[in-house]
């Protein structure tokens, strides 16, 4: 059974695959890199993975590599979880993203919620400016929501 190390911290510039491969040869001809690289950019996007055949391997390569200086930074090394189904591939997030942020939905649909939020907070202050600019209107996609959080806090106030 093969095992995936995550590796952390490679430098965000242009990095082959090769170069990888090359720090961890001595650990023997099975083990294979990939080094995740952005799309538009070709460079490196600071993490990568090494495939190795054991946990024994994997163990070993972790504790010689990790925190070896590669091109003057030094590397971070633990084993990859495993990738969720709503992934399309491991370029989508890194396994540290995924560990801290599992709990709830996919890493992909939290990051696009965020990126919403961001555009609907621009939008709506445009609009919240033109009208009058001492009334702040809710977002209107939690407004019902909000709406039943502010009824279930005055039944508490009312109640204790």
């Amino acid at each position: 059974m093969s095992v995936r190390l995550y590796i952390g911290n490679l430098p965000k510039e242009e990095l082959e695959r090769q170069e990888l491969q090359a720090v961890f040869a001595e650990a023997g001809d099975s083990v294979t890199t990939k080094v995740i690289k952005d799309r538009k950019t070709g460079k490196c996007r600071g993490f990568g993975f090494v495939t190795v055949n054991s946990d024994e391997q994997a163990d070993q390569i972790i504790e010689k590599f990790n925190g070896y200086m590669f091109k003057d930074t030094p590397l971070k090394i633990e084993k990859a979880l495993p990738r969720s189904k709503g992934q399309e591939d491991e370029e989508q997030s890194s396994p540290s993203n995924a560990a801290t942020n599992n709990s709830s939905g996919s890493n992909q649909e939290k990051g696009s919620a965020r990126r919403n939020n961001k555009k609907s907070r621009r939008s709506n202050n445009s609009t919240q400016s033109s009208n009058n600019p001492d009334t702040i209107q809710p977002d209107p996609r939690w407004a019902s929501e909000l709406e039943k959080l502010k009824q279930m806090l005055s039944a508490q106030t009312s109640n204790g």
